[in-house]
């Protein structure tokens, strides 16, 4: 027994006295602080959005670099996927909330927990700074749905996994001039999709002496040739109860109880590019919605806060200054919360949003994720959003946003945004409710038979 206890002491007194236990602490955290560089790429937002968000990450891990790369959007998805097969690609990168389906077996999910090093202050008369590592829980499924509103858990979760976060949230929304309102003596815009939109409409579309509309009522009705149309057509079958796809099916055709929705909604958008309809405002040889409502020939659109940006670069030749605020008042421009069915139980909204990912083929997914977890953190992101002017994703920062002009109304339809697409092609389903529109608007009497082949080709893309 006095043999084994003094072993055991002897062994303890060799290891205190080699400074063993001391070298070890040391090399673990020596070998947490090797360098580390991330490449994170994105389509939207210029550097400078970011140096806040990158400089308070860089003072909690100086070991960690990020190079922030910006690509053109037209060539961002061909770059990431090429670059990902090569691997060339980035640590993190964004993409839609409805690419990740598709993308899904090029992410890392967020794993459960993440062990970093962190810089800690020591000492009550010398104080210095010392390193430990610690391992913390990452954001669980019960804290997602808690602190972001509700779409994002519905699309960033897979198999009971994160597969990304969101910066923000953007939710469709009706532009329109108020120049143009207050010319027709017009108060107010309208609230429901119901006779009142559809006088306000006729009443803001002025034709020449031939008849040809010179003033679109509203940049709606068309497919190709009006932003986010899908996303329209999309609003006004989920607000008829009418949901696109269910259980893996596109139903939007079919019947419910006595009715078709899904159809009276397609009918009643493309009545407004209908001839032969009294509420006639849009017409398929129109330029791009965007583009007619910037040039004040069109009083309303339909659009995300992303496009407000894009209004004042369109009028750039107009404006000299930083204030886009300001400049959107001078313009006249007002926005308004997305229509409704009246009488309907709940609103619904559409969302529209892109996500911060990792990639299965980075060396870091530790250090990845935990840079994804702290900028989509509320007190970190309020630097981005303030930067950018987009809408948020987190409920705790929806009421500070409501008193913001020009952000107020995107925030004010979060809690209530839906997205309507899951499935592997998203351009493609764009592609098809514009085709399909455009279909209806030129052979309205064969409605049912387009929805079909509509429905069809929409199913073909929910497979990979």
């Amino acid at each position: 027994m006095w043999k084994k206890v003094s072993l055991l002491f002897c062994l303890a007194i060799f290891l205190i006295t080699s400074g063993f236990g001391c070298r070890l602490q040391s090399r673990e955290v020596k070998e947490a602080m090797q360098p580390i560089t991330l490449n994170y790429w994105r389509a939207w937002d210029e550097p400078d959005d970011f140096q806040e968000l990158l400089g308070k990450y860089k003072a909690l891990h100086p070991n960690i670099t990020i190079n922030y790369r910006k690509l053109r959007y037209e060539e961002y998805e061909d770059e990431i996927i090429n670059a990902l097969a090569e691997d060339r690609g980035p640590d993190i990168f964004s993409i839609e909330s409805t690419w990740l389906p598709k993308y899904q077996n090029k992410i890392a999910p967020m794993p459960g927990t993440i062990s970093m090093v962190y810089p800690i202050e020591k000492g009550s008369i010398k104080k210095e700074i010392v390193y430990e590592i610690r391992t913390t829980p990452s954001l669980s499924l019960k804290n997602l749905r808690a602190q972001f509103v509700d779409v994002v858990a519905n699309d960033v979760v897979i198999n009971n996994q994160i597969y990304g976060l969101p910066l923000s949230v953007d939710t469709l929304a009706m532009f329109y001039r108020r120049d143009l309102f207050n010319n027709k003596g017009i108060v107010n815009p309208p609230a429901y999709w119901d006779k009142t939109f559809q006088e306000t409409v006729k009443k803001l579309t002025e034709r020449d002496i031939q008849g040809k509309i010179i003033q679109a009522g509203a940049a709606i009705g068309g497919g190709s040739n009006v932003e986010r149309s899908a996303d329209i057509l999309a609003a006004l079958m989920l607000q008829s109860q009418a949901p696109i796809i269910k259980n893996g099916q596109v139903v939007f055709n079919r019947q419910i109880g006595d009715r078709y929705p899904g159809l009276e909604a397609l009918r009643f958008y493309s009545d407004f590019a209908n001839i032969n309809k009294e509420v006639y405002c849009w017409d398929k040889s129109f330029d791009n919605s965007l583009d007619m409502f910037i040039r004040g020939q069109a009083a309303i659109m339909f659009g995300y806060s992303y496009h407000l940006p894009l209004i004042v670069a369109g009028r750039r030749s107009d404006f000299n200054g930083d204030d886009a605020t300001q400049y959107l008042k001078d313009l006249n421009i007002g926005v308004s919360s997305l229509p409704q069915i009246a009488g309907a139980a709940q609103p619904v909204n559409i969302a529209n949003y892109w996500v911060e990912t990792v990639s299965k083929k980075s060396q870091h997914v530790n250090e990845a994720w935990d840079f994804v977890q702290f900028i989509t953190k509320a007190e970190n992101v309020t630097s981005y959003l303030n930067k950018t002017k987009r809408p948020t994703a987190l409920r705790s920062l929806i009421e500070q946003q409501l008193s913001e002009e020009y952000i107020d109304v995107f925030a004010s339809q979060l809690l209530t945004a839906r997205s309507w697409y899951k499935g592997y092609n998203p351009q493609a389903a764009q592609d098809i409710m514009a085709e399909m529109i455009d279909s209806v608007v030129d052979s309205p009497g064969q409605i049912e038979a387009i929805a079909s082949l509509g429905a069809s080709k929409l199913k073909q893309t929910l497979s990979p």
